[in-house]
């Protein structure tokens, strides 16, 4: 048996979003990403709702972990009410993620979304993969999430913006 510290991260970041938190709950859900999260492609969802709720497993590639690799995804709370989720990501010998997001009303029709990911190396490919999450590219990877949200909220509210062009294959 080998009993080790932890390479361990843990950041934090609020968005703000431009939809309610009864929209936006909905759409952290491992079928409905598809819908607005560029190259998002889950493999398989086990769920008895076919979305997101507690206890849905679903699989994803961790092109971060290598060719081939696949990461499995369990959600551990999914709270329509209090407007939480939580997930736990492991990719077997690279790496466990745990994602907690709180959903709270802000201005008019708005929302914040409080978001913490925790990353736990679980070999040396992981450890550095850990080493390189600082809070620097967590606060872009988090802009990247919070401007793809926010344009997907507003092309529901409003239709695609006058000439713009709307990719289908990244979702928004």
């Amino acid at each position: 048996m080998e009993v080790r510290t932890p390479v361990r991260v843990t950041h934090g970041w609020t968005q703000t979003l431009v939809g309610t938190p009864d929209e936006v709950l909905p759409l952290l859900c491992p079928v409905r990403e598809v819908e607005w999260v560029p190259g998002w492609a889950p493999h398989l969802v086990v769920s008895d709702s076919g979305f997101v709720e507690r206890d849905c497993i679903f699989t994803t590639a961790d092109m971060a972990a290598g060719e081939g690799a696949e990461a499995v995804w369990t959600v551990l709370d999914f709270d329509v009410g209090a407007h939480r989720v939580e997930m736990l990501k492991v990719t077997p010998g690279f790496l466990v993620v745990r994602l907690a997001i709180s959903l709270e009303p802000h201005g008019a029709g708005g929302c914040h979304a409080h978001v913490t990911y925790r990353y736990t190396a679980l070999g040396p490919a992981g450890e550095d993969y850990v080493r390189a999450r600082t809070s620097e590219a967590y606060e872009t990877f988090m802009r990247e999430w919070e401007n793809a949200l926010n344009a997907y909220l507003r092309m529901r509210r409003h239709g695609p913006a006058r000439g713009s062009h709307v990719d289908a294959d990244a979702g928004s």
